[in-house]
C-alpha cells in the first residue's frame, strides 16, 4: 500500500481517497519542521526580531505564532504563577495552560549519561557563557563502574562546564537530584537531563540533552504551559503511615476517582503531560517534599509543585548557604556562581515570601485525600507504579525478589532498612 500523508491540509490519503484526518495541536509544528527543529526556530525567531527592531522595521510575519487561549477570568495555580514570575509578567498574575511561553532558567541541572551529548550541542550553540543563573554537572550515573570513556569524561567535562560559568561536582559526590535541590531558589523554575528532575521548591520541567544545552546558554526555556492537577491532602497522619504511603495513595485515590487506570488497553492517566499541584501538608520539611515531587515522575507529570509554609524552607536554605560556602572552601568551581547563589538566597532569607495559588483557580481535575482514611501501608504492585493498592490487599502474596535502592529513594531510606535488618545473619544475597 501507498499512503499519502498532507500535514498542511491535514489529512493521510490512500489512492486519492482520504483515509484519516487530523489537526497539528500547534501550527508552529510545521515551522519547526522547516526549521529543522523547535531550537533552531526559536533562535531564528528571535534574531530575525531583533534584527528587525534594530533596523527599525516592523514585527515579522514570516512567522507562524503560536494563538493564545482564551482568558477564562479566573484564578492562577502556584504553578502558572511561578511560570509567569519567571516570564515577567505582573506579580500575582500567571500563565494560562496552552500559553507558550519561555520562562527564565534560574537553575539548569545536567547529568553525566547525557552530559556529553550537552556539551556537543552547547558548542553548536557557540555558547562561551551560561545564561542561566546556575547550571550544575553531575558524574552520579557513571561513577561506580565508570567505563574507559566515562573516565575520560570525567576529566574534561568539570573543566568544560566551570569555563563556562557552571558548577561541577566531583564523581562519587552523589545523584543530581540532591543537589540539585540544594542549590535551588523558591518560587523560581529550572530544568534538568533527568526525569527526576524534580524541585521540591520552585518547579522544574524535565529535558532532553538538546533543551538542556539551549536552557543553559539561553537562560530560557520553550514551555507551552500544561494543565494542572490538584491533590488535596486534609487531616493528620495515622500511626503507622508512613510518607511513602501518602506518595502512594495518590495514585490509589486517582484510580478510586476514575481518573487513573491500571490496565494498558485504554490508558486513562488524568496526571499525563499534566503539573502536579500539592496542598495540605505544609510543614513537611524541604526533602520530604521532594519524596512526593519526585514521584511526580512516576505519575509521567510534566512538572509538580507543593505548597510549604516559609519555615520548613528557611530551614533548608540555611543548611543550603552552608553547603555552598564550604563547596567553596573546599575549591568547587564557579565560585562566583556559588557566591551568586549565596547572595540570592540570602536575599529572601531577609524577605521570605512566597507565592500562592488564588482560590478560584482552575484545574483538570482535583483529588481529596483524607489522612484519617489511610490507616495502613500502600503498596505498588510489580511492576507498575500505578498499581497501587492497600497492604491488606496484597496480604500473604509470597515475595520472589527484594530490591533496595531506585531513583525513588534517598539516605533516610536506607538507614530505615539497615534499622530493620540490623543483627540479621540469614538474608540471602
Amino acid at each position: 500500500d501507498v499512503i499519502d500523508v498532507l500535514p498542511y491540509d491535514g489529512k493521510i490519503t490512500k489512492g486519492g481517497a482520504t483515509v484519516a484526518e487530523f489537526a497539528l495541536k500547534s501550527d508552529v509544528l510545521l515551522d519547526e519542521v522547516r526549521a529543522g527543529g523547535r531550537i533552531n526556530l526559536i533562535i531564528g525567531r528571535a534574531l530575525t526580531a531583533k534584527a528587525r527592531e534594530f533596523l527599525g522595521l516592523p514585527a515579522s510575519t514570516a512567522f507562524r505564532l503560536p494563538k493564545p487561549p482564551v482568558d477564562s477570568g479566573k484564578g492562577y495555580t502556584l504553578a502558572q504563577k511561578m511560570v509567569g514570575r519567571a516570564c515577567g509578567l505582573p506579580e500575582g498574575t500567571g500563565i494560562r495552560p496552552g500559553t507558550y511561553c519561555e520562562p527564565r532558567m534560574t537553575t539548569v541541572g545536567s547529568q553525566d549519561t547525557t552530559g556529553p551529548m550537552t556539551r556537543d550541542e552547547l558548542k553548536d550553540l557557540a555558547c562561551l557563557g551560561f545564561s542561566a543563573d546556575l547550571v550544575m554537572q553531575s558524574f552520579c550515573h557513571t561513577a561506580a563502574y565508570p567505563k574507559a570513556v566515562d573516565v575520560k569524561m570525567h576529566r574534561e567535562l568539570p573543566n568544560f562546564i566551570s569555563n563556562r560559568g557552571g558548577v561541577a561536582l566531583r564523581p562519587g559526590d552523589g545523584v543530581i537530584h540532591s543537589w540539585l535541590n540544594r542549590l535551588l531558589l523558591p518560587d523560581t523554575v529550572g530544568t534538568g537531563g533527568d526525569s527526576h528532575t524534580r524541585f521540591p521548591i520552585g518547579i522544574s520541567f524535565p529535558a532532553g540533552s538538546g533543551l538542556v544545552a539551549f536552557g543553559a546558554a539561553t537562560g530560557v526555556m520553550p514551555l507551552d504551559m500544561p494543565e494542572s492537577v490538584l491533590v488535596r491532602f486534609k487531616g493528620q497522619m495515622q500511626p503507622g503511615v508512613t510518607l511513602r504511603d501518602l506518595v502512594h495513595a495518590i495514585p490509589l485515590y486517582a484510580i478510586k476517582a476514575g481518573l487513573l487506570t491500571v490496565a494498558k488497553a485504554g490508558k486513562k492517566n488524568i496526571f499525563s503531560g499534566r503539573i502536579l499541584e500539592i496542598e495540605g501538608l505544609p510543614d513537611l520539611k524541604v526533602e520530604q517534599a521532594f519524596e512526593l515531587s519526585d514521584a511526580s515522575a512516576e505519575r509521567s507529570a510534566a512538572g509538580c509543585t507543593i505548597k510549604l509554609n516559609p519555615e520548613p524552607i528557611k530551614e533548608y536554605l540555611t543548611s543550603n548557604i552552608v553547603l555552598m560556602k564550604n563547596m567553596i572552601a573546599d575549591g568547587y568551581a564557579d565560585r562566583r556562581t556559588l557566591e551568586r547563589r549565596i547572595k540570592a538566597v540570602e536575599a529572601w532569607m531577609a524577605k521570605p515570601e512566597l507565592l500562592e495559588a488564588d482560590t478560584d483557580a482552575e484545574y483538570a481535575a482535583v483529588i481529596d485525600i483524607d489522612l484519617a482514611d489511610i490507616k495502613e501501608p500502600i503498596v505498588c504492585c510489580p511492576n507498575d507504579p500505578d498499581d497501587a493498592k492497600f497492604m491488606s490487599e496484597v496480604a500473604g502474596t509470597p515475595i520472589d525478589e527484594a530490591f533496595i535502592g531506585s531513583c525513588m529513594t534517598n539516605i533516610g531510606h536506607f538507614r530505615a532498612a539497615a534499622k530493620v535488618l540490623g543483627g540479621a545473619r540469614d538474608i540471602p544475597v
